[in-house]
């Protein structure tokens, strides 16, 4: 009997993305907290953690120059070519199979209500929405919604650390390197069987979920590029705002919704 082995080229990047992760953790070193008594100090630490930033500049200068040239160019034209509709159809189908990642994700968080949302939008999805080109389970109340094992960390106690502008993966952090790498453990598809034309899908999902995001900010990122005096710096601020409420959203769950018809009455 023939062993089919998992997918070597997503494990061993989730293998990469854990040993980054891990070296970037030992590079933290480099950053020394000041003193408490130094409260300027602390609080300009705090805003920035930023030890290795004229490599980090370095990355981000790389990666506007290739995003000017080839990234951004193409969700363009894909903007431009494929009619608004077929283009939430290939979101919907990439946030569906992305689903039992979020589903570990939403479990690992303790977050009941999340993980029954997440559970119920990919059987409706996937069944009543036809393979998920369809969101039918947002109409039937079930609302999406997005998070990391990167905020599950968060949520055990694991600090960010300094912060990290990654080539070809952007703003980041060794907390949010090890999630990431957590994620591809966690995706069905990293262990899909080589010789059933999976491992293409595979890219070809990967391929089309980095169209997809950049084309959902073009304005977005054109906005904060033409405005800002220091881009970098505004992407850093705003990239540790948006960790940190989601990890402060994680830590607040919303209520399990009882199911229609079951509600107390109020008395």
């Amino acid at each position: 009997m023939r062993l089919h082995h998992p997918n070597p080229t997503l494990a061993s990047k989730a293998f990469a993305v854990s040993a980054l992760a891990v070296g970037a953790l030992s590079l933290s070193a480099c950053a020394t907290r000041p003193p408490a008594s130094d409260v300027e100090a602390t609080q300009d630490f705090e805003q920035t953690n930023d030890p290795l930033e004229p490599t980090n500049r370095f990355f981000y200068k790389l990666d506007d120059t290739l995003d000017t040239y080839t990234l951004k160019p193409v969700a363009q034209g894909y903007v431009a070519v494929v009619p608004a509709p077929v283009r939430t159809s290939v979101h919907n189908v990439l946030a569906n199979l992305s689903s039992p990642v979020l589903f570990a994700d939403d479990v690992s968080q303790a977050n009941p209500k999340h993980a029954g949302d997440t559970f119920m939008r990919f059987l409706i999805n996937t069944t009543a929405g036809g393979a998920g080109l369809f969101d039918v389970a947002k109409d039937w109340g079930y609302p999406a919604h997005t998070t990391n094992f990167g905020v599950t960390l968060g949520l055990w106690g694991v600090p960010a650390g300094p912060y990290l502008y990654l080539p070809f993966l952007g703003p980041s952090s060794p907390r949010a390197l090890l999630g990431r790498g957590a994620d591809t453990v966690f995706d069905p598809f990293t262990w899909v069987p080589r010789g059933h034309g999976l491992l293409t899908l595979n890219w070809a999902r990967y391929g089309l979920g980095v169209v997809d995001t950049r084309a959902a900010y073009l304005s977005d990122i054109d906005h904060v590029k033409a405005g800002a005096l220091d881009p970098y710096a505004t992407f850093r601020s705003l990239y540790r705002q948006n960790t940190q409420s989601q990890v402060e959203a994680a830590r607040h769950p919303a209520p399990v919704t009882p199911p229609a018809g079951t509600e107390q009455p109020a008395h």
